[in-house]
């Protein structure tokens, strides 16, 4: 195996359900990572000085940074969702200006919501139609304010991640719950697409882009699968062994959503989604239908 000891990879909100599993992916190749985080353990988003200095030399930035967006749309949480996205990502370009041997590519978090509700058609990098709303809005400026940067030396990737799947966090905790308790039916009409991609190939996927020099700019990061509502949770039954699950309603999402503190929209937005750059470019997915990632993911 070829090994990557002393060679540095630097992870920009590192801390949570991916950065996590990515740390101990890139630990395991012997790469030295170093994390950028609110958390104590790691370099503060102040100290500009540290951050140039984890970023001169490094073989690659990854920037998860970024509040959740599952979380209740009012003002100072919306504040929050984009200036937390804008102002890392600025900071971190500003950082690599100043670095003498800058980064040799620098992938940024974007999202698959950049795209419209979409049922008639997926949604692909040359023919996907952006949409509108506070979704749409913030990550189109986040895409906006990483691309400003003309970096000669640091090539640019943008992920437009679709809902990743992965066991022990993201999305799936409350999805199994909802199986587990007899809810697992669908949830409002059941016809909204859900675009999602396995973790795994969420990392292979950046190995890919790393190794691959003559690509970049933005990037549908998704199975090339995408499924309904209703094909997701009968999925998900069928691999629990839970025979039935109640839908529910429209209403009854956005009266909970109020009580759990998040928004239907995470839900119900039909996102649409195809990886048409990665397929073209030769990336082999590792888990491209939602049967295979399930029984991956809810083996133990």
């Amino acid at each position: 195996m070829e090994t990557h000891r002393n060679k540095k990879i630097v992870l920009a909100g590192g801390t949570g359900f991916v950065g996590k599993y990515f740390s101990e992916q890139f630990k395991a190749l012997g790469y030295q990572v170093v994390i950028i985080s609110r958390n104590n353990a790691h370099i503060q988003w102040d100290n500009h000085e540290e951050i140039e200095e984890a970023l001169d030399d490094a073989e690659m930035l990854i920037n998860l940074a970024g509040k959740s967006v599952n979380c209740r749309y009012n003002q100072a949480n919306k504040d929050e969702i984009l200036r937390s996205r804008i102002a890392t990502t600025i900071a971190l370009g500003n950082a690599i200006i100043k670095c003498n041997r800058p980064p040799r590519i620098w992938i940024n978090s974007s999202t698959a919501t950049i795209y419209r509700h979409a049922m008639d058609r997926p949604m692909t990098e040359n023919y996907g139609e952006i949409g509108s709303g506070f979704s749409v809005n913030v990550a189109t400026k986040w895409e906006q304010a990483f691309f400003d940067f003309n970096l000669p030396h640091t090539r640019q990737i943008a992920l437009r991640m679709a809902i990743v799947l992965g066991a022990g966090g993201g999305v799936m905790k409350p999805f199994v719950n909802l199986v587990r308790f007899g809810l697992g039916g669908k949830q409002g009409s059941g016809k909204q697409m859900f675009s999602w991609i396995h973790l795994e190939d969420l990392f292979d996927i950046v190995l890919f882009l790393q190794s691959q020099e003559n690509l970049s700019g933005v990037f549908n990061c998704s199975s090339p699968n995408p499924i309904d509502n209703a094909t997701l949770m009968k999925a998900l039954r069928k691999e629990m062994g839970v025979k039935v699950g109640l839908p529910s309603p429209e209403w009854m999402l956005k009266m909970g959503a109020v009580f759990i503190g998040t928004e239907t929209e995470l839900i119900l937005k039909s996102r649409w989604v195809v990886p048409e750059k990665l397929v073209e470019a030769g990336y082999q997915f590792k888990f491209p239908v939602i049967d295979k990632a399930l029984a991956n993911i809810l083996k133990d």
